[in-house]
């Protein structure tokens, strides 16, 4: 089996995470899987990579909290950049010859950067399967129907794609119904559940022994996931925690994430320096050890940090991120409904409601949470039997452009080339 995994990242950490996570099982569980992961992330290179997993390494597109995109790195125009990702694509895809292709999240990529490679497989390889991974939120209804509509989602979904499967559960998010999905399209759509995190590389005695965290000490583990926009989560909890001098028993290790801009770091970690209780760090690709160690996690709502603390039932203050999409809102406050975790808006953030939530959380008698005995968490095993249905031939054939009318294949190419 070749599968071609197409990972969308812009912003974060979240995406090349989640398609890591399932390049993993699926090498792990497939036998004579080859898998070729093609992705911008600046920082795939710091991960550590399952040794038969192979990359094409795009060049980076940056995307600002407005949403704004632009070459991040090369001096070239954003519509340079993406043409030269687009050709990379369509190359990796003639070349290797995939008999599955694995889009994150976008039916048509990053600004339509997969056009040219899904034309190319519908008309010379008909019988590679395309598959669309959604997470459970993407944001607002509203702004996901105007932005699918705007792009042609929806016909791409029901031109190209075989499946949808959708790594969440209906009865936290319906995408089915939030995002205004066709009967067409309901008939490719798969909800996968939650994807349940591995245990890390260490134990959390390990790492508490590492950090030398004595028995009768809390510790607290801060992270903002890639960072890029963390500078205010962490400031606030150092605020929160450098003046009180009656919580000497809790150790703080925080995270702060390789996409922090610079200046950020370096204010951050003068700030830490000062106290004995704060230990600050920029990267480790082993954070679910961390987690395990930790007796509570304060963090964003990102989908990957999410499914561990959900994956270890830890105790967790979340604080959502609110642009350039809604996506982190809206899952921290259903989950949070839930009884999952604690929630606090970012407009309401202050260094004293966010220390009190946490030494709230700390103060708990469970270190766990209950048993989450309704919450699915095996997306893992579904996707892989999903893929695996698809290339032993499960599915109908798809039919080639030539097969259909011809009114609809001129539609069609003239739609690629717009």
């Amino acid at each position: 089996m070749r599968l071609m995994v197409y990972s969308h990242d812009t912003f974060g950490l979240g995406n090349i995470r989640r398609m890591l996570a399932i390049c993993k099982y699926l090498l792990d569980s497939i036998p004579d899987i080859s898998i070729v992961l093609v992705s911008g992330s600046p920082v795939i290179h710091s991960f550590r990579l399952h040794p038969r997993l192979d990359y094409i390494k795009l060049p980076c597109i940056g995307r600002d909290q407005e949403g704004k995109l632009s070459a991040k790195y090369l001096r070239t125009s954003t519509e340079k950049t993406i043409r030269l990702r687009s050709e990379l694509i369509k190359t990796t895809a003639v070349h290797f010859k995939p008999d599955l292709l694995l889009v994150d999240k976008k039916p048509y990529g990053l600004q339509n950067e997969l056009k040219e490679t899904l034309t190319y497989l519908n008309a010379c390889k008909p019988e590679t399967k395309l598959v669309l991974l959604l997470r459970d939120i993407l944001d607002r209804s509203e702004v996901t129907i105007s932005e699918w509509e705007k792009n042609q989602y929806y016909q791409a979904i029901e031109w190209f794609y075989d499946r949808i499967l959708v790594v969440g559960m209906a009865e936290v998010f319906d995408v089915v119904k939030e995002y205004n999905f066709s009967q067409t399209i309901v008939k490719k759509v798969k909800f996968c559940g939650y994807i349940r995190r591995e245990l890390g590389l260490k134990s959390g005695s390990t790492i508490r022994k590492e950090l030398q965290i004595e028995p009768s000490e809390k510790l607290v583990l801060v992270t903002p996931g890639g960072g890029e926009d963390g500078y205010r989560l962490i400031d606030t909890y150092l605020q929160g925690f450098s003046s009180q001098t009656s919580h000497t028993r809790i150790k703080s290790l925080i995270v702060s994430g390789p996409e922090m801009p610079f200046s950020q770091k370096e204010a951050l970690s003068r700030v830490a320096k000062n106290n004995p209780n704060f230990r600050i760090c920029e990267f480790t690709d082993d954070i679910i050890s961390y987690m395990e160690a930790a007796d509570t996690i304060v963090s964003m709502a990102g989908y990957n940090t999410i499914c561990e603390i959900l994956s270890l039932s830890k105790r967790a203050v979340v604080v959502p991120r609110t642009q350039p999409v809604q996506e982190q809102l809206i899952r921290a406050q259903r989950m949070s409904s839930f009884g999952l975790f604690r929630f606090i808006h970012p407009e309401s953030l202050t260094p004293e409601n966010l220390l009190e939530t946490v030494v709230e959380q700390l103060n708990r008698t469970s270190k766990h949470l209950l048993p989450l005995s309704c919450l699915d968490l095996d997306a893992l095993p579904r996707i892989e039997q999903e893929l695996s249905q698809l290339y032993f031939g499960n599915m109908a054939w798809k039919p080639s452009p030539m097969e259909r009318k011809e009114e609809d294949l001129q539609h069609l190419i003239l739609g690629s080339i717009n």
